[in-house]
C-alpha cells in the first residue's frame, strides 16, 4: 500500500492530472443535470409570493433557529408522505431565500403544516409548548408579544426582487402597511392587502389581540401559509412517489413539538 503511494508521489506531474480528472468526474456528475434543470423542476404560474407580513415571521423564524429542529422538505419516503402529506417539490421554494429544508427533526417537518392546527393552538403552543404537547421539548417564546418591526419591510421586498422574486412596486411600497393590514382585518389597510396579494390571502388577527401587530402575528402568519403557496403538489399524486420505504430512520418527536 505504502510504496503505491510512493510511487504516485514519485511522479507528481502524472499524480496532478489523475487528481484533476478524478475531480472532474464528480464535477461533471453535479454539473450536468444543471442543464436540464427547466424540464425537471415543476411549473407553477400561480405561485404566489410571501406578503410583507409572512415574509417578516419566517424572517422572525430564521432568527429564532426553529430550522434547526423542523426541516421543511418532506422526503419520498412512504411513511413520511403518510404523515405529512405530498412529498415536496422544486417549485415550492423557488421564492425561498434562503432554503429552510433541513434534514434534522426534533420535531416534526413543518412543510405543510398551514391550517393544519388554529391560530390560538400556535399562539399557545409558541407561547407554552407543553400545554399541548405534554412531552415537547420546545422553549417558550413568550417574547413575541412585543411589536412588529415593518419599517424595513419593503427595502427587503425590494432586495428579494432583485433575485427573482416577483414583488411589485405597489408591493413594495406599501409592505408597511400591508404588514399591518392583514393582521388587522377591520382596518382600511386590509383591502390593499386583498388587492395586491390575492384573495385567498389570509387576513385576520393571528394572535388574537387586534390592537397592534405583534412578533407573533407575523410568525403565526408564515406558519399558516406553509405548503398552502402553490398547488403543484395537489397535481401530483404522492403515490408517485419514487421511494416506498416503510420507515424512516430519523428521530423526531409527535406532531406539534
Amino acid at each position: 500500500m505504502f510504496n503505491l503511494h510512493y510511487k504516485l508521489e514519485k511522479y507528481s506531474i502524472r499524480f496532478a492530472v489523475a487528481i484533476i480528472l478524478v475531480a472532474a468526474v464528480g464535477g461533471i456528475v453535479e454539473i450536468a443535470p444543471l442543464f436540464t434543470i427547466d424540464e425537471t423542476v415543476e411549473q407553477d404560474p400561480n405561485m404566489r409570493v410571501y406578503t410583507p407580513l409572512e415574509l417578516a415571521g419566517r424572517n422572525i423564524y430564521i432568527r429564532e433557529g426553529c430550522y434547526a429542529c423542523h426541516s421543511q422538505m418532506i422526503r419520498t419516503l412512504r411513511d413520511e408522505v403518510e404523515r405529512y402529506g405530498h412529498y415536496s417539490l422544486a417549485v415550492e421554494s423557488q421564492y425561498d431565500h434562503p432554503m429552510l429544508w433541513g434534514s434534522k427533526r426534533t420535531g416534526p417537518d413543518l412543510a405543510r403544516v398551514g391550517e393544519k392546527y388554529s391560530d390560538a393552538w400556535h399562539v399557545r403552543h409558541l407561547t407554552n409548548p407543553r400545554a399541548v404537547v405534554p412531552e415537547s421539548v420546545m422553549p417558550s417564546y413568550t417574547w413575541l408579544e412585543k411589536d412588529l418591526r415593518t419599517k424595513d419591510l419593503g427595502q427587503h421586498l425590494a432586495a428579494l426582487r432583485k433575485v427573482g422574486v416577483p414583488y411589485t412596486d405597489a408591493m413594495i411600497e406599501h409592505a408597511a402597511q400591508d404588514a399591518y393590514g392583514q393582521a388587522n382585518p377591520d382596518s382600511d389597510a386590509a383591502a390593499g392587502v386583498e388587492e395586491r396579494y390575492g384573495e385567498a390571502t389570509h387576513i385576520r388577527s393571528f394572535d388574537g389581540d387586534s390592537r397592534k401587530t405583534s412578533e407573533m402575528d407575523a410568525l403565526v402568519a408564515y406558519l399558516q401559509i406553509l405548503g398552502r403557496l402553490s398547488d403543484a403538489a395537489t397535481q401530483t399524486p404522492p403515490s408517485a412517489a419514487p421511494s416506498t420505504a416503510e420507515s424512516s430512520v430519523t428521530e423526531e418527536a409527535p406532531d406539534g413539538n
